[in-house]
């Protein structure tokens, strides 16, 4: 049973990893070019239109995916179930967001954002179509059909955004590069698997999913609203340049850091799910989990941080270096992502829906107390003030956990802590060597490479155990 689980795990990751990696290397490199041919203004007007579809798409979901993952014995019925509703809020909040979308325009002084929703905001029932599809695949922990549709689809919409913003379209070039990925990505999700809707429906089986997917939709609305909460205040109070450099700067710290955490979170939501009753063995696997993220991406993030003037002027152009100061920043604060998801997952998989949103209340609330004290003094300190937020957030995400299974902040730092310590110590070499040298080329190639000979060399000297079970699993694969 060990043994498959580890095997199902590993195998899981694999293929987690290339579908994450793959898809958002495309994207990445898609974006870069999109970049360099647009304008900051450009991805600030379409990041003013985030937080709109992101709390829809939160609505979508309303945690049914999480539930059907979590439910042991699924029926057909559930599957059904979940499938009808998020179909019916899907239009039900599109018409909502067209009728709205000249509200929005006023609300930003930007009248060409009325027509600029109402498009790009039908990306919400072409998620609605695919949620059941990638629940029932995540749940026999096939990312490899994932991989392929998401793949496919960010190659054809990569295409498609590159030839509208080299020919002039400006914003409609991010808008339907937007738009063609997602309802790509879906109709190849209903291509690729065998499951189909049946004329089911049952108010008791959509009770029993929502009496724990409602808290899930709680949470994830609160956290939706305040990660998005950035734009609407930088879209509002600053420019559109200044909220496009602030978007680029989050995607580059993104980039890692969330692919990393949703590689780990995906496999091992639903493979810690099957052992949920056995506190001992979740707390040995999900300690060497928390271990390997912190040993991954500590030093990816802290090493981006040091190079991040370099890295984005020679990717962009010099109309996007105020987002190389930012990308410094928030990569301090991006780096504990994984660590706050691994730690809120455990209470899904405890079915302690009710803790994940008194958790998701308290740390919006600080939060929120923390953004409002720093709009007045500017971008840069705003940006200052949510690494406070994201380690602050870490004491009282590890709380419950402590409670649960015994792994509360302390525990968790001094498993963390070699890594940390490590990471910083490689910051700081970094960071020295980008001031010895003028040309950017030189900063990020010597900087990049003596950070990872520094990491590494020193991770092998001291005997890290996550790096022998990454070069284990690399081995077996």
């Amino acid at each position: 049973m060990a043994d498959s689980l580890k095997h199902t795990t590993t195998r899981g990751i694999l293929w987690s990893g290339i579908e994450r990696f793959s898809v958002q290397g495309v994207q990445f490199l898609v974006m870069i070019v999109m970049a360099r041919l647009l304008s900051p203004k450009d991805y600030g007007l379409i990041g003013m239109l985030t937080v709109f579809i992101a709390v829809s798409q939160s609505l979508i979901d309303s945690g049914f995916s999480q539930a059907l993952i979590r439910k042991q014995e699924r029926t057909e019925t559930d599957n059904c179930t979940v499938f009808y509703f998020n179909i019916a809020i899907g239009f039900l909040l599109y018409w909502l967001l067209f009728a709205l979308a000249p509200l929005a325009a006023t609300f930003y002084e930007s009248p060409e954002l009325t027509s600029l929703m109402r498009v790009v905001c039908v990306s919400v029932i072409f998620n609605s179509f695919a949620v059941v599809q990638r629940a029932l695949l995540t749940v026999s922990i096939d990312f490899k059909t994932q991989a392929k549709a998401a793949l496919s689809a960010a190659v054809v919409s990569g295409i498609v955004g590159i030839c509208m913003a080299y020919y002039g379209y400006g914003y409609w070039s991010i808008a339907v590069q937007q738009l063609t990925n997602l309802g790509l990505n879906s109709l190849l999700l209903w291509v690729l698997t065998r499951w189909r809707p049946k004329l089911i429906y049952s108010w008791s089986s959509f009770r029993a999913l929502f009496a724990f997917g409602s808290k899930l939709l709680c949470s994830g609305l609160l956290d939706v609203v305040y990660r998005n909460m950035y734009l609407l205040v930088i879209g509002k109070v600053f420019t559109a340049s200044s909220l496009g450099n602030y978007t680029r700067a989050h995607q580059f710290a993104e980039f890692p850091s969330s692919n990393l955490t949703g590689i780990m979170q995906r496999v091992t939501y639903p493979v810690l799910c099957r052992i949920q009753d056995d506190d001992e063995r979740l707390s040995q696997i999900y300690r060497r989990f928390l271990k390997v993220s912190a040993f991954l991406i500590f030093p990816l993030l802290l090493g981006l941080s040091a190079v991040a003037k370099p890295f984005v002027l020679l990717l962009l152009k010099e109309q996007w270096m105020f987002a190389g100061t930012l990308l410094q920043i928030i990569c301090f604060a991006m780096m504990w992502y994984p660590i706050h998801a691994i730690n809120l997952n455990l209470l899904q998989v405890k079915g302690r829906s009710d803790l994940f949103l008194r958790l998701e209340i308290i740390k919006k609330v600080i939060a929120v107390v923390v953004l409002c004290v720093t709009i007045p003094m500017g971008l840069v300190p705003m940006c200052v003030g949510q690494i406070f937020t994201s380690f602050l957030s870490l004491v009282i995400n590890t709380y419950y956990t402590g409670k649960l299974i015994r792994i509360g902040f302390l525990r968790q730092m001094r498993d963390l802590l070699p890594s940390l310590l490590l990471s910083l110590s490689m910051w700081a070499i970094v960071y020295a060597v980008t001031t010895v040298f003028s040309d950017s080329w030189m900063q990020l190639l010597i900087g990049a490479s003596v950070g990872a000979v520094y990491y590494i060399g020193l991770s092998y000297l001291f005997k890290f155990s996550e790096l022998d079970e990454l070069i284990s699993i690399v081995r077996k694969k």
